[in-house]
């Protein structure tokens, strides 16, 4: 079986460093190339740390991106011009940004997702369809907890979550937030989407969400207990994208769902 060569920036960063972990145990993959930003005379599993570039992303079928939005720019130039196919899992995109990505997609595929869990990504499906079938009688809110080290709030996948409570009602999601609260016990359910963020301990993430019409309540939720989780899922994309033609892709696209 061919394997497909994989190029990861960000590899000294923990998503990076774990998706280097996960390559290892998944044969459908050759790791070629890591890089990072700036110059580190370091090697890993006998791959010496490149700059983004050209020569460096050469012999790569497909990129892996979890870095920040300018580094992730970087990639996208040089992997357009090479023809490379591009993971992204990079976040915090500014609503122009995410069209200049849609231009990029026009020449080669990219998958982009905010979240690579599997899990997550049927929550948030699953969340579209609460919100849609329940309607209006039902208010919703959304709980999530992670680590002490995680300094924002709320989690990139709870307003995630709340997008798709406002798909679901067909509303504009920025109109539909309400007050994000940290680190408190309880939390009201309101007109607009509450938020409430718990940082303790090492947990990796915890996120639940709410309906309620007064007179009953449903719960959806999802808990990650292994970051490898979310490095396999990048792989499983990366593994996708190798049968796709040009074109923005994301999770959903590769669960299938409609």
């Amino acid at each position: 079986m061919k394997k497909t060569n994989l190029a990861i920036t960000g590899c000294m960063g923990r998503m990076g460093q774990q998706i280097i972990k996960s390559v290892k145990k998944d044969k459908n993959f050759e790791l070629v190339t890591i890089t990072e930003s700036k110059k580190i005379d370091k090697k890993i599993n006998g791959i010496k740390i490149d700059l983004n570039s050209e020569e460096a992303f050469k012999k790569a079928d497909v990129i892996v991106d979890f870095t920040i939005p300018r580094c992730t720019f970087q990639v996208l130039k040089i992997a357009s011009k090479l023809k490379k196919k591009v993971v992204i899992g990079t976040t915090g995109f500014t609503k122009k940004e995410e069209n200049l990505i849609k231009r990029f997609s026009k020449n080669i595929p990219i998958l982009k997702a905010g979240n690579m869990s599997l899990g997550i990504n049927l929550l948030i499906y699953l969340t579209e369809i609460a919100s849609s079938s329940l309607g209006v009688k039902f208010l919703s809110k959304i709980f999530e907890v992670h680590h002490k080290h995680k300094k924002d709030y709320p989690s990139g996948t709870a307003l995630m979550l709340g997008k798709g409570i406002a798909k679901g009602k067909n509303k504009d999601f920025y109109n539909l937030i309400g007050k994000k609260y940290l680190n408190n016990k309880n939390f009201p359910y309101g007109n607009k989407i509450n938020f409430n963020s718990l940082r303790k301990g090492e947990i990796i993430g915890e996120h639940e969400v709410k309906f309620s019409s007064g007179k009953e309540i449903i719960t959806l939720n999802h808990e990650a207990f292994d970051r490898g989780l979310y490095s396999e899922g990048a792989l499983l994309a990366a593994k996708w994208l190798m049968k796709k033609k040009t074109g923005l892709y994301s999770m959903r696209d590769l669960m299938n769902f409609k």
